[in-house]
């Protein structure tokens, strides 16, 4: 037995059989939609396909995250059982979560002396975030040790790609991202951004896109241009999409007919509700192992 648990964000966007398989534990954020007060527990309080069907109709969500007693009480129930925590957190360029995670910790370790408590920024989000995870369960079952688990996320996190397209403008009118009049004519003529994120771990918007069967192909290129081996790539590649599973299949096609030594099948899971609040339905977004973020 390793002696410490990995924890995340539910936004890591996993299924609770792959965190449960994995032993991966994690801790959910919240979410209204009409005023109506959800946990993201991974689409059991209400099924993804409803949770978009609602936001398409016009329902408001809003977000929020995991609070500081919220994860003082998580984190103490692994300490009492004689436990060391590693928590890997949601980007801090998207989110403040990782200062509720802190101010737990801080609290804890004079109460705990001696166990350990590790606040780590994934600089990810969504299933990318997700598949830094998987990667860091994998050195925990070689027999890694608490420190060297630490220090893998810390050198490998930057390598992790991001690459998202939408095929809905709506939510970003919504949230202020690009203006109503940007967002009319790129409707109207089929405009699809692409965006990735970048060392910061920030959404940066890339390229403007005319087409979905453009905008597929060109995710993964990118794919092709920054993953480690180029077309030789060996490793895992995962898919997250806020229903439109459609496009996803499209992208997850592709990759697995031009990176023949993929490990295993493309994995497909859902943009959950925190991020999905804010993207909205209609994103894709690609996860692999890649070069280092420098930008």
């Amino acid at each position: 037995m390793a002696g410490y648990i990995i924890s995340c964000c539910s936004t890591a966007d996993l299924s609770r059989e792959h965190f449960e398989k994995r032993d991966i534990h994690y801790v959910c954020f919240h979410f209204s939609l009409d005023r109506r007060q959800y946990t993201d527990d991974l689409g059991e309080s209400i099924p993804f396909k409803d949770f978009y069907a609602a936001m398409a109709a016009g329902a408001e969500t809003k977000t929020s995250q995991v609070n500081a007693d919220e994860f003082e009480k998580y984190f103490e129930g692994f300490l009492k059982q004689g436990l060391d925590v590693i928590h890997v957190c949601l980007s801090s360029g998207i989110s403040a979560v990782m200062n509720s995670a802190v101010i737990a910790r801080e609290t804890l370790i004079k109460k705990y002396p001696e166990r350990r408590i590790e606040v780590v920024d994934s600089l990810g989000a969504s299933s990318g975030y997700g598949l830094l995870m998987d990667g860091l369960a994998d050195r925990r079952d070689a027999g890694c040790t608490f420190d060297e688990a630490k220090d893998w996320l810390l050198d490998n996190r930057l390598k992790l790609h991001h690459w998202f397209f939408s095929v809905d403008l709506t939510f970003y009118v919504k949230g202020g991202r690009i203006s109503r009049a940007a967002g009319w004519f790129g409707t109207a003529l089929h405009i699809c951004p692409l965006l990735n994120m970048d060392k910061l771990g920030r959404l940066t918007p890339r390229s403007k896109i005319r087409g979905r069967k453009k905008v597929v192909q060109e995710i993964v290129l990118q794919m092709e241009d920054h993953a480690q081996g180029g077309r030789a790539y060996s490793g895992k590649c995962y898919i997250s999409h806020s229903d439109c599973i459609e496009d996803a299949k499209a992208v997850a096609s592709l990759v697995e007919k031009w990176f023949p030594n993929l490990d295993g099948k493309v994995e497909i899971n859902s943009v959950g509700t925190t991020i999905g609040s804010h993207t909205g339905p209609g994103t894709v977004a690609l996860f692999f192992w890649g070069d280092e973020r420098n930008d």
